[in-house]
């Protein structure tokens, strides 16, 4: 979906996050910079399932190592085939979390009412970091880090009008 959507939410995480990296395809299992960062780091990816790890309920194990997770920008059914197809991003420990919140991305028909576009689900994950003093980012670029997805929304939604 990245390559359709030129200004999408993961390309605004990226620019927003200072370590962040960003690759582009659906198979990824031969990839060598993500399976040095998998052999080198400790590794999850977010993605909701039975097995996945709620950070809300329970940190993250580093295991000694910096920690690296994968988010996926993409549509539901292409996230699901991304997956099958990079068998060493799929077997990843999952990591999710509950929130109360509702997208602002209402231009963009999202499954159901509790999903999040990439950029608000990174706030999400970046609060419970901080909670379980993971990161340390300072309360005011929490509190601003959608200001730009905040933008894009509103430009979209005058475009549409």
């Amino acid at each position: 979906e990245f390559r359709k959507t030129k200004n999408g939410t993961g390309h605004f995480t990226n620019l927003s996050l200072e370590q962040c990296e960003l690759y582009v395809g659906i198979d990824f299992t031969q990839d060598e910079n993500i399976n040095k960062l998998i052999e080198t780091h400790t590794c999850y990816v977010l993605y909701p399932s039975a097995k996945s790890i709620n950070l809300n309920e329970e940190p993250l194990d580093n295991n000694g190592k910096d920690i690296v997770l994968f988010l996926i920008d993409s549509t539901w059914p292409c996230s699901r085939a991304m997956l099958s197809a990079s068998q060493n991003i799929d077997a990843l420990p999952k990591v999710s979390f509950t929130h109360t919140k509702r997208s602002v991305f209402t231009f963009k028909e999202q499954p159901k009412e509790y999903c999040l576009s990439t950029m608000e689900s990174t706030l999400c994950v970046l609060e419970l970091l901080n909670k379980h003093q993971l990161e340390n980012i300072e309360t005011k670029s929490l509190e601003t880090f959608l200001t730009p997805f905040h933008k894009m929304v509103e430009y979209q939604l005058s475009c549409n009008l």
